[in-house]
């Protein structure tokens, strides 16, 4: 004869046995467990309690001092932060690889253009150049005082040199017309250098390059402010460049770019040929993209070197002068690499590193890079 005793422990062993054949139905395979936390789905991820199936009167599970059923739960893994490395940025100014502007490259080659920066390119993290000319067989010249046309082969050359980016948001990447602009964009991407700054509508244009790099996501945005005629600007249904002059319109690109990077770097031809200091508008530009969430501003144009300053925390090299370019004066050769690094914490400093265009087409680094650089700091001018 069963006691009450007795049935209600042959109850409670049944419950535990069907409580061990559901946790068992639920538990992750060996499989699944040993999957990398990377390969967890985070936002599906849910907490799960694992309860008796039957409706057992709760006297027949014991009294306080006696055994308890207890709640099973699946706890997602702890998410893992990126591992964030040092990341080291380089940007230098104008870069013309025009054999017809620059004839030593037909008795040096392409590679003379680049022998006088010690690898900086290959042993920083990323490397910008703004590419002062196009790069193609479509087209024709247009009609402008002066057009350029870089070696195709050449691109290939700046690539190994340790190139990522190119913008091409400038006053003489569409010097061989619509056609040639594109055909300029392709080829420069078909050398696995990313093209910036200009598309088949204003949709690209306004696109950056991403990377994944030590950690970071890593956006570059281009942009042109010097246009010869309005029509070298992409609309929504024309090819064109990146308005480098209307500062909603560069606001909402940084934004969207800040939506999709940890860090967002803008590399802008703007200013005045020849100036040594940034113009009251592009003052207001700059600062309104870091505002807008940029993390450094890179420009160029006006041939000639200016001062390296930071807003907000964040470095403008209003100009970094000609690069690879003709050795036409003293003024004109003295140029810079804005060095610009990222700590793993987030922390930014930036300093110019020296260079000369000691011979035409050919600037060469004033000291070592290796040695690193004294960090530059100075008051942002006055936008008045």
């Amino acid at each position: 004869m069963m006691t009450r005793a007795t049935g209600a422990r042959s109850w409670f062993a049944l419950v535990v046995a069907i409580l061990a054949t559901t946790v068992a139905a639920v538990a992750p395979s060996p499989t699944a467990a040993e999957a990398p936390v990377d390969a967890v789905d985070h936002q599906a991820a849910r907490v799960l309690e694992v309860r008796s199936p039957l409706p057992v009167p709760l006297e027949m599970l014991g009294s306080g001092s006696g055994p308890m059923v207890p709640s099973v739960r699946s706890v997602p893994p702890p998410r893992r932060e990126p591992d964030r490395r040092r990341l080291v940025v380089s940007a230098v100014g104008d870069t013309n690889l025009d054999p017809a502007y620059i004839p030593v490259f037909g008795q040096e080659g392409y590679e003379y253009a680049f022998a006088g920066l010690d690898n900086l390119f290959v042993d920083d993290d990323l490397s910008i150049v703004n590419l002062e000319c196009a790069a193609t067989n479509a087209g024709r010249p247009v009609s402008k005082a002066f057009t350029f046309n870089c070696d195709i082969g050449a691109l290939d050359v700046m690539a190994a040199a340790g190139v990522e980016v190119a913008n091409l948001a400038n006053n003489h990447s569409a010097d061989w017309g619509r056609d040639g602009l594109l055909e300029t964009r392709r080829n420069v991407l078909a050398s696995g250098v990313a093209p910036v700054g200009v598309g088949a509508d204003a949709a690209q244009a306004h696109e950056p390059a991403l990377f994944d790099m030590n950690g970071w996501k890593v956006a570059v945005l281009g942009f042109g402010g010097v246009v010869p005629w309005a029509d070298w600007l992409a609309t929504d249904t024309t090819a064109g460049m990146a308005d480098g002059d209307t500062i909603e319109t560069m606001v909402a690109a940084v934004e969207r770019a800040n939506e999709v990077a940890d860090l967002v770097f803008v590399t802008i031809h703007w200013g005045v040929e020849l100036d040594t200091t940034p113009r009251p508008d592009d003052v207001e530009r700059a600062r309104a993209m870091i505002d807008a969430g940029a993390d450094a501003v890179f420009g160029h144009h006006p041939h000639r070197l200016q001062p390296l300053e930071f807003y907000q925390g964040k470095p403008i090299a209003w100009s970094l002068g000609n690069f690879v370019w003709p050795r036409l004066s003293d003024a004109g050769a003295t140029t810079a690499v804005a060095r610009v690094i990222v700590e793993a914490d987030g922390a930014i400093d930036a300093c110019l590193i020296p260079a000369f265009i000691e011979r035409s087409g050919q600037p060469v680094l004033q000291g070592s890079h290796r040695n690193g650089c004294r960090p530059y700091r100075a008051a942002a001018p006055s936008a008045s």
